[in-house]
């Protein structure tokens, strides 16, 4: 429904001549008002792209994180101590975990040297292996928790306890994104529950948007992409209707 005022309207040159003391201040405080006004729209869309502290030199990252993947020591990380006690105890106190520690095992794959630093790889990647020196490859992490679920936690937050922000969440809050088009975090077929792309305690909009690959139809893969209840065509009467009635407004304020 249109609003009727209760006095009749006046035009932008009363305003400002009531509100800002004529043109002149309103130019003053526009020029002085300007690097907030700047803030505030940049600001406003939360996936805005935003620069970094410091200049990127790469310009995609794509993250591939494999739950319960294959084992390092059958991949890129050579334990030549495996080859010495294959089949035997661990030569030292066994470390308490979830499951029993039996005796030893090496890899049943071969390694060999690759590129010009001599990485070790697995005969399994033997493509990967002829470019090995593109690669960055760190043999230096390790965890007090054994356990998949606290592990999954642990590679994406930081901590092995829920409640943190994942590294996507981070990410997107920080640069934003930019595809307007698109959530700004999208995974796939995340497996041990939310917290491995959750948002946390920022704002629920850089949480991440789940995409199972096991569900071929779109409109059960994300919710809510299409409205139940209207067709296209009502909603695009609806809108015009809107539109139509907001013109109907400005044309009676501009009489």
């Amino acid at each position: 429904m249109i609003h009727q005022p209760g006095m009749p309207p006046f035009t932008r040159r009363d305003a400002l001549k009531r509100f800002a003391t004529g043109f002149g201040m309103a130019g003053f405080a526009a020029t002085a008002g300007q690097p907030l006004l700047g803030a505030e729209v940049a600001t406003g869309n939360p996936w805005m792209p935003r620069p970094p502290h410091f200049t990127g030199k790469a310009k995609h990252v794509i993250v591939v994180f494999l739950q319960g993947g294959l084992s390092q020591i059958d991949s890129f990380d050579y334990k030549p101590m495996l080859q010495k006690y294959d089949g035997k105890p661990l030569p030292y106190e066994t470390p308490r975990t979830e499951f029993a520690t039996g005796n030893l095992m090496k890899s049943p794959f071969s390694f060999k040297k690759y590129g010009q630093n001599g990485i070790e790889v697995s005969e399994l990647f033997p493509h990967t292996a002829k470019v090995i020196d593109e690669f960055c490859i760190v043999r230096s992490m390790i965890s007090d928790i054994p356990n998949h679920g606290p592990s999954v936690l642990m590679m994406n937050t930081g901590s092995v306890r829920a409640g943190r922000p994942s590294m996507g969440s981070w990410v997107v809050y920080g640069l934003g994104t930019e595809n307007q088009n698109l959530p700004g975090f999208i995974v796939l077929s995340a497996g041990g529950g939310g917290g491995g792309f959750s948002s946390a305690f920022l704002p629920a909009v850089y949480q991440g948007t789940m995409v199972p690959y096991n569900i071929a139809d779109p409109n059960r893969q994300i919710q809510y992409l299409a409205n139940t209840r209207q067709n296209l065509t009502q909603q695009r009467g609806q809108l015009d209707l809107l539109r139509d009635l907001n013109q109907s407004y400005v044309d009676k304020l501009n009489a």
